[in-house]
């Protein structure tokens, strides 16, 4: 199931912040608040701030999905994959291919995304187990989709711990761009889907980088400390 915003939604565009788009999206998901079968799991690290604004308005239990995107061996910061938790792997073939990226470099760029994770993992956890999934309804949050990868990796892991239902919720995200998620993901929901998408920063007046520092402070802090959802 998609749940998309007609084009007159876009003028929710520009959000102000990660908290105010978090707060939106939980409207629209008013079916899940104060389930005990729900979790919602941000994806770090600017995906945990608007999980927390969602967490916090549906009164459901908030934990970190830590994903780390697949760098090309040019240009680190343009993704051609990205690893989940449990080393679920997504590679995006097209940019693979299109930049005639070497096995050997898919291999480098992948050992190093796996330092990164494993790293953000104690960071996050302190070496406390990830909170069980299994049977649950998870809603998995980032703050937009680019390239989809980092998302679709989320569903693989989300899907290998035996959750019941899996639904992704973000802010935005390109028009194009749902289509595989769609087909992997129970439910998609996004508030609004731009066609001319250049980037996910664009569509916030405030968009910045969230510290590992203030994402473990979002994971400790109750999230019955924010407003509930109306």
């Amino acid at each position: 199931m998609l749940f998309r915003e007609e084009d007159e939604d876009l003028e929710l565009l520009p959000f102000a912040d990660r908290a105010e788009a978090g707060r939106i999206l939980a409207s629209k998901l008013s079916a899940y608040s104060g389930r005990n079968d729900v979790v919602v799991l941000g994806l770090p690290r600017g995906g945990v701030s608007v999980a927390f604004a969602v967490a916090g308005a549906l009164r459901v239990p908030l934990d970190a999905l830590v994903v780390s995107k697949i760098g090309t061996p040019w240009e680190r910061e343009l993704a051609m994959g990205a690893l989940a938790e449990g080393g679920m792997q997504v590679l995006d073939l097209s940019i693979v291919k299109s930049l005639c990226v070497s096995e050997e470099n898919i291999q480098e760029a992948t050992a190093t995304a796996r330092k990164e994770l494993e790293a953000r993992e104690r960071l996050y956890r302190h070496g406390s187990p990830p909170r069980g999934l299994e049977g649950k309804v998870v809603i998995v949050v980032d703050d937009g989709i680019a390239t989809g990868c980092s998302i679709l990796a989320a569903i693989a892991a989300v899907r290998r711990r035996n959750a019941a239902r899996v639904v992704v919720a973000v802010p935005v995200a390109p028009a194009s761009g749902c289509a595989a998620i769609r087909m992997e993901a129970d439910e998609v929901i996004s508030l609004a889907e731009p066609e001319m998408f250049l980037a996910v920063s664009q569509w916030y007046e405030d968009f910045v980088q969230i510290s590992d520092e203030e994402v473990r402070h979002l994971l400790q802090r109750p999230v019955d400390s924010l407003p509930r959802a109306a």
